[in-house]
């Protein structure tokens, strides 16, 4: 299975999404998903697509997932391949939960 998400931000702290579609290895669609957010930045649109492919993948069962992204300084901080200077976001803290 494979994950692949994305999310985008138009101005700043203006229109803010994600989404993202969940497919098997050969490429064959099983779910999508999208979400308007509210006001954040790039990044954090990146995170919510995160969070939320992964949420995805638990509520359908599937345990091993092949997780694609654009960002890798987003898959640094949820691996703790990166340091994060300060109080880590929670939102990254969630994402570390669903990988743990």
């Amino acid at each position: 299975m494979k994950l692949n998400f994305d999310g985008a931000c138009k101005g700043k702290r203006e229109l803010v999404g994600c989404g993202g579609i969940l497919r098997q290895s050969d490429g064959m669609w099983i779910k999508g998903f999208s979400c308007k957010s509210g006001a954040c930045d790039a990044l954090h649109a990146e995170m919510w697509g995160l969070y939320l492919g992964l949420d995805l993948t638990l509520s359908e069962g599937l345990s091993h997932v092949i997780v694609e992204s654009d960002l890798k300084v987003l898959i640094d901080m949820d691996t703790n391949n990166c340091k994060i200077n300060g109080t880590i976001p929670s939102l990254v803290r969630s994402i570390q939960e669903i990988l743990q």
